[in-house]
């Protein structure tokens, strides 16, 4: 059973999965050789990997994935109230409420005839790999919270991420990089604050929580040598102080003490994998081309190709967040910016995963911690969006998703899911499916309760699955 009860022989079994590096997959072979530890319940693996591109700020549904021709006809018009009653709304409390058309055409891509805007002129190249969801659900309206449900699936802080349950849940494929990796970019109207907690492994083990690479000159802190330092002395040192850990470790184990020699471990093996991940001498002009960046920059372009070399490597879960989606005025022109930043680049990812014959076992996801309204707002005489929660857009592809199709709608103003809604719980649930997780058993016994990714909530979206 997946779950910690935080005693020995629980925790003994963990120490021998952990040290043999195994996840799910091999613990489903203990069960077919006899052994009863593990249920063989959980669904059969898609995917082995995720990549989460995170729109950080919420981009408007109305300019990317849901044209609304009637939104469009009542542009300027009163928002009719009957939508608005006694719905939380964020910057426009208490002002005059106006429509707000979407702001450029759709136009239909692909053999599917998938209508999304002209802002994304590659993603429309891969309209047949890509399902839209147009009904997703949240339940916080503001920044900070929205994306810790998105990350932890609660607003409240210090539970751990996504990507610390799926490496909790799967362990690592590669010994000299973290099981999961955040990459930032920014780019557009008032980058959001991102905290290093929407990546924390919370109440697990600290070796699961997501390691920050940058792409400038230093990758990480220390991850080289001072003078006078070399490899070798300075595994002697690594030695003494893991032996030291281990005298203190003590009888039963201690899952912290574990986990702190473990990462010294691998911070020691990554001085020697990271710089070779990072030289991109061996990448054709074509592929570079292909994201339209020449070196690893910083840019969303540089992180997406710096994803692909990370899943080539076997690293489980790797977040991308790109800053600048919170447009609250002059939302023409900060979309146009951000479109132009993110829409070749995760369009290539899509097709250079497909190219390499990964995309079928690699789960990528595009999205923001919510959306925007179908209300106009006006600030220094600018329009843009508000923060919206109660529909919005998000796509996947790979994995086992089916591509070529949209799921769910919104109404005719866009305002609120009204088929198939697909809540945050739904979307984690159907993510931890596709890795071959029930989500209703991947649990960590804390503080007398059993916790989960999903809480109490939580469906497969079979429906958008081939």
């Amino acid at each position: 059973m997946l779950a910690s009860r935080q005693g020995s022989l629980d925790c003994s079994r963990r120490t021998f999965l952990s040290r043999a590096s195994v996840g799910l997959g091999s613990a489903a072979l203990l069960s077919l050789l006899g052994s009863s530890a593990v249920s063989a319940t959980h669904p059969s693996p898609r995917a082995k990997r995720v990549i989460f591109l995170c729109m950080a700020g919420g981009p408007s549904q109305f300019e990317t994935f849901d044209p609304k021709p009637f939104l469009a006809r009542l542009d300027g018009q009163p928002m009719p109230e009957s939508y608005t009653r006694g719905q939380p709304i964020a910057q426009l409390q208490g002002q005059e409420l106006r429509c707000l058309g979407p702001r450029f055409p759709f136009e239909r891509r692909g053999k599917c005839g998938m209508e999304m805007t002209t802002l994304f002129p590659h993603l429309g190249s891969v309209a047949d790999e890509i399902c839209v969801v147009r009904s997703m659900q949240t339940d916080q309206i503001n920044h900070d919270p929205a994306h810790t449900v998105m990350n932890t699936g609660t607003s409240i802080s210090g539970r751990p991420s996504m990507g610390s349950w799926v490496t909790y849940g799967l362990g690592k494929e590669c010994d000299d990089l973290p099981g999961f990796v955040v990459l930032t970019s920014q780019g557009g109207r008032n980058p959001q604050p991102i905290a290093s907690r929407q990546w924390h492994s919370g109440f697990l083990p600290a070796e699961h929580q997501g390691v920050e690479l940058s792409t400038g000159a230093e990758p990480l802190h220390y991850i080289r040598n001072p003078a006078g330092v070399d490899r070798e002395g300075q595994r002697e040192l690594l030695e003494t102080v893991t032996a030291l850990n281990r005298f203190r470790l003590g009888s039963p184990p201690d899952a912290e003490v574990e986990a702190r020699i473990r990462q010294y471990e691998l911070a020691f093996r990554m001085q020697a994998s990271v710089p070779g991940l990072l030289d991109l001498s061996s990448e054709p002009k074509h592929v570079l081309e292909l994201y339209g960046t020449k070196a690893l920059d910083g840019t969303f372009a540089a992180n997406c190709l710096l994803a692909r070399r990370l899943a080539e490597r076997g690293v489980r879960f790797i977040q991308l967040y790109h800053r600048g989606w919170d447009h609250h005025n002059d939302i023409d022109d900060f979309m146009k910016i951000c479109s132009r930043l993110v829409d070749r680049a995760s369009a290539a990812l899509v097709l250079d995963l497909k190219q390499r014959g990964m995309l079928d076992d690699t789960l990528v996801i595009w999205g923001g911690e919510f959306g925007r309204t179908p209300m106009a707002q006006v600030n220094k005489g600018k329009v843009g969006r508000d923060h919206h929660m109660r529909g919005f857009s998000m796509w996947l592809a790979g994995g086992g998703v089916r591509g070529g199709m949209t799921y769910g709608e919104t109404d005719d103003l866009g305002y609120a899911a009204v088929k198939d809604p697909v809540h945050v719980h739904d979307l984690h649930a159907t993510m931890l499916h596709v890795l071959g997780i029930d989500h209703e058993r991947l649990t960590y016994r804390y503080q007398g309760r059993d916790f989960r990714l999903t809480d109490v909530s939580g469906r497969v979206v079979r429906e958008i699955l081939a």
